[in-house]
């Protein structure tokens, strides 16, 4: 076993000019850990520094654990707030297609149907939410055709008018050019438009 020879407290490199130069065996800069070394770290420049670096060393793993705590929260949050406004849009479109046929087969309509998407919401989430993309659709079109998209597609300008498909046309072809993100106060506005168009059916 090595032993500790006892030296001078008295401070080297960072900590030169500092030290009371009493014995000790367990030194950092040259400063005993008993006597200088903690004054060195709270009132010298240096020593500040090399504390900061300390802290944040240690900080640092708890400091990344609040982070990815913080982004999971928020990311439930604004899954479920996804979730609302999905389910307040839908709504308003099985409410204003009440009575009327599917879009894409003709079949009358009935207590069963869907909100159907014409461009599909997985692939064109920036008209994920637009009225004129969203019908009442059966559930065998919507389900089991995957949206039977020939006669939706034949169908949905007769519906909505020719300018109003041109546009949501245009609106899907700009889709590959956008990153988009949605954010809270956007959600929260399109769910609100949604609560007004329900009390006004």
């Amino acid at each position: 076993m090595i032993k500790i020879k006892a030296k001078k407290c008295k401070g080297v490199g960072k900590a030169i000019g500092y030290g009371c130069g009493k014995l000790t065996k367990y030194r950092k800069y040259g400063l005993g850990k008993s006597c200088c070394y903690a004054s060195w770290l709270y009132s010298s420049e240096n020593g500040k520094i090399e504390l900061n670096k300390a802290l944040n060393k240690v900080q640092k793993p708890r400091k990344e654990l609040e982070a990815l705590k913080k982004a999971t929260k928020e990311r439930k949050g604004l899954t479920t707030l996804l979730n609302s406004v999905k389910n307040i849009c839908h709504k308003y479109i099985r409410e204003r297609d009440k009575g009327k046929p599917c879009i894409s087969c003709g079949t009358q309509w009935s207590s069963s149907f869907q909100a159907g998407h014409f461009y599909k919401s997985e692939l064109f989430s920036t008209i994920r939410f637009n009225e004129h993309n969203i019908n009442g659709q059966c559930e065998q079109c919507n389900l089991r055709k995957e949206g039977n998209e020939s006669e939706y597609r034949v169908n949905l300008p007769l519906r909505i008018g020719n300018e109003k498909f041109e546009k949501l046309n245009h609106l899907a072809s700009l889709e590959k050019k956008t990153d988009h993100k949605w954010d809270r106060e956007k959600l929260k506005e399109i769910r609100k438009y949604y609560q007004e168009k329900i009390k006004k059916l």
